[in-house]
């Protein structure tokens, strides 16, 4: 049986809204594949939308930064969290219709501060396995003086919907027979071959879940 979230004021949008999807499924494979989020919270009366890092562990969405910064003092406010992925590019026979082919998840809730170690250190692993899976056993945890300087941010996953358009071309009828071309160009995110750092240490070998990345 197909899971989905509860449609809720906050997550229904008020265009086109037979885009709009509340599978679970779909939100958390947006969700895992994304590499980065934009965090957006309202600061002395004024918007403000800060890119991070993100990465889900279940219901929760977790992001991460300086203490010395913005997101330590959100403890409690209301946040909304954004990912959105480009699929392709849609060249209409006019302006007016062009678009994109895209999937984006919109999550609001209330922002939790991490405060517990054993979440803290399990938060920060899924963020470093985000970025390579494998990677967090293949590098140096944080030492107490880096941990107290990095806050950790929880987003339950509520009010939340994905909403898409596919890479279809949608042009008025009465352009179809015009003299302009159209169609789409896919867009995607890939690897390229991994760039050991000029400064590493001789007889050092690339980790095995590097290697099938090849070195450039």
């Amino acid at each position: 049986m197909t899971q989905v979230y509860a449609a809720k004021e906050l997550s229904t949008p008020t265009r086109y809204r037979d885009r709009a999807s509340y599978d679970t499924a779909a939100v958390h494979a947006v969700l895992d594949e994304a590499l980065h989020c934009h965090v957006a919270f309202v600061r002395d009366g004024r918007p403000v939308s800060l890119p991070t890092m993100h990465a889900r562990e279940g219901e929760t969405i977790y992001v991460h930064g300086s203490t010395g910064g913005r997101f330590a003092l959100l403890d409690g406010e209301p946040i909304c969290v954004t990912v959105t992925l480009i699929d392709a590019l849609v060249l209409a026979r006019s302006w007016m219709h062009h678009s994109v082919g895209y999937r984006s998840v919109v999550a609001h809730g209330e922002a939790r501060v991490v405060r517990d170690p054993e979440e803290r250190l399990a938060a920060m692993r899924a963020l470093i396995e985000k970025m390579h899976p494998g990677r967090s056993d293949e590098s140096r945890p944080p030492t107490a003086k880096e941990d107290a300087a990095t806050a950790i941010i929880a987003l339950k996953l509520e009010a939340v919907s994905l909403k898409s358009r596919a890479d279809n071309v949608a042009d008025d009828e009465s352009d179809l027979d015009g003299p302009f071309w159209a169609g789409t160009i896919p867009v995607s995110v890939q690897r390229g071959p991994v760039r050991p750092a000029p400064d590493l240490a001789e007889g050092i070998p690339i980790p095995t879940a590097l290697d099938c990345n090849g070195i450039g």
